[in-house]
This record gives structure tokens, sequence and C-alpha cells, in this order.
């Protein structure tokens, strides 16, 4: 669970996140909203590389704020972003590998956390594989390997469909669906994509100029007439919510 309370973020004079108070409480929470509404900036504050203006942030009753973005990733907060962020010169298995350098975990279990990922996401028969010879779809599946690996609590998810074919966001739509299940992990999703965000999150926050407009039921925010006629628009809604 994400406790936000009275969260503002300022960039100079630009208000980015303004007084936003919500509680994220479900397993698949979806973030929705035009280009420059604030999501990025909400995840970025969550995993550390902003520092809100001011307001209060916890997670599992963790205050965030008091920790520094490598001590968010130790307590499970983890995160995929917009670009990918695969290292070419490194095979699948080192970049899972590599988010577990610091953690005190015995050299048996930790191979087997870094298996588990990797056989999560499909990619076993690429482990061995160079990150430059992975296509996109293959590397996004290994930047969420390195989301979920060892032990996760929260995994925030940048538009992680972005570029993929529509075959592809189907496959990506049941990895984001086991997470919660496999990894006990909580996965707050940010996503263009409507009809993703309505067949895998329970709930939905839609925020629009660093404002939560609403939250609530993912389909009840959907059919939200002011969500609906200003943000996403009726045909690509009424396809969504079919």
């Amino acid at each position: 669970m994400i406790e936000i309370r009275n969260l503002s973020v300022d960039f100079g004079g630009v208000r980015a996140l303004n007084n936003l108070t919500v509680t994220l409480d479900e397993r698949i929470v979806g973030v929705i909203g035009p280009n420059g509404a604030g999501k990025t900036t909400l995840l970025n504050v969550l995993s550390g590389f902003v520092r809100p203006t001011s307001g209060t942030l916890a997670a599992n009753g963790e205050n965030l704020l008091a920790l520094p973005v490598y001590r968010r990733a130790r307590w499970g907060l983890r995160r995929t972003f917009q670009t990918e962020q695969v290292t070419d010169d490194l095979t699948v298995w080192d970049n899972v590998a590599v988010m577990l350098d610091s953690a005190p975990t015995p050299r048996a279990q930790r191979h087997a956390q870094i298996q588990a990922a990797i056989d999560y996401v499909g990619l076993s028969g690429a482990a061995r594989r160079l990150g430059s010879t992975l296509n996109a779809y293959e590397r996004r599946m290994c930047e969420i390997a390195r989301a979920v690996v060892g032990k996760p609590r929260i995994v925030l998810m940048d538009e992680p469909g972005a570029g993929l074919s529509q075959r592809e966001v189907e496959a990506l739509r049941q990895v984001i669906r086991g997470i919660p299940a496999r990894f006990d992990a909580m996965v707050v999703l940010i996503e263009h994509d409507v009809d993703l965000i309505a067949s895998v999150c329970i709930t939905t926050a839609v925020l629009d100029f660093g404002t939560l407009v609403a939250y609530g039921p993912t389909h009840e925010v959907l059919r939200n007439p002011q969500v609906r006629a200003a943000y996403l628009g009726v045909e690509e809604l009424d396809d969504a919510t079919a």
C-alpha cells in the first residue's frame, strides 16, 4: 500500500504535482493522464529521483522520504523506465544479476532468484545473449526481469507497452498480471494504452496538471464523463470498456 498525502513538486515556477492525496491499496494500480500530467514525476518521487516540495509518502508503513534511492531499492522498490536500462555489453543473465550485487544473499539462492526472474519473462533461451542482440520486446522483458528479481515489494512501470506490437502487448499483459501472485509485489503502472490499463489494473488514478482528477475501480474511472471527455477520448474509452 502506498499512502500519499498533500504531495507537491515544483520545478522552478511549474507545479508538476499539486497537493496530491491518494492511497494506492490494490495489487495492480494504473496511473493515466495526458502528457505533462505529472505521471512520471510521481514515479520519480516514489523511486527517490525527485524530492517533493511538500507532503508525505509512505509504503507499507515505511516513510519513503527518509530513504535515499539505493535504500528504497534494497527495501524492495523497483522501477522500469520509458527508455529501458538494459546494458548492451552484458548478457541477459548479468543484466539481471547486477540488481542483486548489494544484496546479502547466499550464492545458491541468488542464482535461483536470477533464474526465476529470467524464466518468468520468457527469456530462458536468451540468458547468455548480450543485451545488444535483443529486440525491443526482449529488452523490455529483460528490464522487467531486473525489476522483479529478488524480493520486490513494489514494482513501478513507466509505459512498458510503448513500441510493442499487439501480440507483444498481450504477452506483456500476462506478465504484469502475474507479478503480484508470483513475486508477492504490488505493481504501479503508467501506460497510455487504455486497453492494457483496463485489462490489468484493479484501480486507476487519473492525473491532469499534477492534480488528481479521479481514483477508483478502473472500469468506473474509465466511464467517468470528465475523464472520458477531457483526457482520453470517448472512442478509445468505448473500446476499452466494452
